[in-house]
């Protein structure tokens, strides 16, 4: 039996993982004291996705090489964001498998593979991308949405918990994010008229704390915005890590499209709290505000991103923001204890609306929804941007983003909701001979303005790392992973993988060397001099 089989049974620990040291919240608090390591989805809880480290810089990237590759053997998308604990790299596996690797050789030391029922679906792939870590404890969610707590030490099962039936189409794609004693965990499957949801686990028992449900019930404030029983299969799935401000005590978590996706016919109404960002106070579950980016959306434009947390002065005055590059082409700012709407600008063409309101509220252009002979709009269907993660330089001040140029005609169908099935109400083409593509784009954190592009040749899937050596790194669909200068956007470095890069980079020290990790087509590699 090789390792993979024997790794559907049990975790299979190759050498024991000796942790130098429990990872408190504190650590993930003060994540800037150990550049080293790379302790949360996001690297901090602001969502920043930046690397202290300034070993590898602008005047020596180009000499950046391997150092070493892990190679997986599932063929489906693998879009880990590794965790680097004191020389172990963590990372998950496609559907829902984890292992830990020594950093200095990409040597696994253990594996854990969960066996994936056959009638399990996702609308987008069995994947995952990534873990959480409290203690000496890992975080995994499953497709068949289960979160499964491992020893850090072995890959054994500590507990494992069901979150939802994923018969009915609920599945876990999404990293854990662990805040104080608490593991948050967002759910997947808004394409199969779920009802949406956001739940906390106890960390050393796997029982829930607490649910927000993100289409609101009968007795639940914003219920009003469904017609009739929409509620009932109303989506707003979770299926991207948010942000937390310790200084608030507030989570920061984005929701998805409203079900049926494209038909709006049956839930009339702005459909709360669906295309949302959420700020929910982690210890009891509730509600702090909420702003709605696309109200009563007809295009799946879900709103699940990284929130990126930052203070930055606005109309002369200094405020604590949250900021987000949505999927519907626009750049928001937000007062991130208030939830106050502060600024909103294209970051992408965009030609369903005029702009934005004094609330932040889209003034919609007419006939642009979805049609019988379908409708063309920019952004299309996967938006101005995606899931995968933005980058924010504080010594910089600017927001980088990888953004999507690509128009989709939408078309109208007719809602049929089976438990389990489909639940779209419609469909989408590309548009003939209007090519796609796609730019890394650096904003003004706090106005918005471009200040510089590198141009793609397609629309990206990959994440962004911005690093204190004055630094971006990113990938493409065509299997390069690049460095660019960070002030500029002038390219320094690029390397084949071989396979497309649909993954968020991180950067660690092994040895006393500064390293970078990605993901691209089914290898993780690890860069350094």
């Amino acid at each position: 039996m090789n390792l993979r089989a024997l790794a559907a049974l049990v975790a299979v620990p190759l050498i024991a993982v000796p942790l130098a040291a429990q990872v408190t919240t504190e650590r993930i608090l003060h994540a800037e004291r150990e550049p080293g390591n790379w302790l949360t989805y996001s690297g901090n809880y602001q969502g920043h996705r930046y690397s202290p480290l300034d070993q590898i810089n602008t005047t020596n990237v180009a000499r950046l090489k391997p150092v070493w590759a892990y190679q997986i053997n599932d063929p489906g998308q693998f879009e880990t964001s590794p965790l680097v604990v004191d020389g172990i790299l963590y990372i998950s596996e496609p559907p829902s498998n984890a292992t830990a690797l020594d950093a200095r050789t990409g040597r696994p030391l253990w594996m854990y593979s969960r066996p994936i029922p056959p009638d399990v679906r996702v609308c987008c792939g069995q994947v995952n991308r990534g873990l959480a870590i409290s203690g000496d404890t890992l975080y995994l969610g499953t497709v068949d949405a289960h979160l499964i707590a491992l020893d850090a030490r072995t890959g054994h099962v500590r507990w494992d918990v069901v979150v939802a039936d994923y018969t009915t189409g609920h599945a876990i794609t999404a990293a854990p994010l662990v805040v104080k004693e608490k593991v948050i965990m967002g759910i997947s499957g808004g394409e199969y008229g779920i009802r949406g949801f956001l739940d906390a686990y106890d960390s050393a028992t796997g029982k829930r704390a607490w649910r927000f449900w993100t289409v609101p019930g009968p007795t639940e404030p914003g219920h009003e915005t469904w017609a009739g029983d929409s509620w009932k299969t109303g989506g707003a799935p979770t299926w991207v890590t948010g942000s937390y401000d310790p200084e608030l005590n507030l989570l920061y978590w984005g929701t998805g499209n409203p079900g049926p996706d494209y038909n709006g016919a049956p839930r009339e109404g702005d459909n709360l709290y669906a295309n949302s960002l959420l700020a929910i106070d982690p210890d009891t579950g509730k509600l702090k505000w909420h702003f709605q980016f696309t109200p009563h959306d007809v295009h799946d434009w879900d709103a699940n991103h990284v929130p990126v947390l930052a203070d930055a002065t606005v109309r002369g005055k200094t405020r604590k923001v949250v900021a987000v590059a949505n999927r519907n082409s626009f750049f928001y700012l937000l007062d991130r204890a208030t939830g106050e709407f502060l600024l909103g600008t294209p970051f992408a063409k965009q030609t369903w609306t005029t702009g934005l309101d004094d609330r932040g509220r889209p003034v919609l252009l007419e006939g642009k929804s979805p049609s019988l002979k379908g409708t063309m709009v920019y952004p299309g269907l996967h938006g101005g941007t995606n899931w995968f993660s933005p980058s924010y330089s504080t010594p910089t001040g600017l927001f980088y983003v990888a953004a999507r140029e690509e128009a989709t005609s939408f078309y109208l169908g007719v809602p049929e909701y089976h438990p389990g099935n489909f639940f779209s109400a419609g469909g989408y083409r590309g548009i003939p001979g209007l090519e796609p593509w796609g730019a890394v784009r650096a904003l003004d954190l706090a106005t918005g303005k471009q200040v510089w592009e590198f141009p793609l040749h397609s629309p990206p899937w990959s994440g962004l790392l911005a690093t204190a050596g004055g630094l971006v790194f990113g990938g493409t669909n065509e299997g390069h992973f690049f460095a660019l200068d960070a002030a500029s956007g002038r390219p320094l470095w690029r390397f084949p993988t071989g396979g497309p890069v649909q993954s968020n980079p991180v950067s660690f020290v092994s040895n006393g060397k500064q390293l970078v990790a990605v993901a691209a087509g089914h290898a993780l590699f690890v860069f350094g001099e």
